[in-house]
């Protein structure tokens, strides 16, 4: 998913463009991580997130308003709610499966040691071959 920013970004659109190409620069997809629901029933939403493994959704609730609920999904159990950004709850995924010992979804491997092992510097001594290609070009 191509994402065109507007002219003038404010510093969650920017850290949201950034983690999303973070994304596509290790070979994983942000659908993987990020589910948005559009003005949709909230039974067929609710059936949906109960069958997620771990999840950051989206439920714009008024078009017009642009109201929306960003929250976290594990195990088809919403954990948290009314995050206001994707930024910020992909901060608050990376703590929970800290926290609790969560183990990593397959298919976002990288995305979670890049930030695991780049960004918080947590058990950063071994690091795969993508997520060490990214240390060295941000270092150079």
């Amino acid at each position: 998913m191509l994402f065109q920013a507007p002219s003038n970004p404010t510093i969650n659109i920017t850290r949201d463009i950034v983690i999303r190409c973070l994304m596509l620069y290790l070979g994983e997809s942000a659908d993987q991580l990020f589910k948005e629901y559009d003005d949709t029933d909230e039974d067929s939403v609710a059936q949906d997130l109960a069958v997620q493994e771990m999840k950051i959704y989206s439920i714009q609730t008024n078009l017009s308003e642009g109201t929306e609920d960003i929250g976290i999904v594990i195990d088809g159990t919403k954990v948290l709610t009314a995050l206001g950004s994707f930024p910020r709850a992909c901060a608050m995924l990376i703590g929970l499966t800290y926290a609790l010992n969560l183990a990593y979804p397959k298919e976002l491997r990288y995305t979670f040691e890049a930030f695991q092992k780049l960004f918080l510097e947590l058990d950063c001594s071994k690091l795969s071959p993508k997520v060490n290609s990214l240390k060295s070009q941000l270092l150079a």
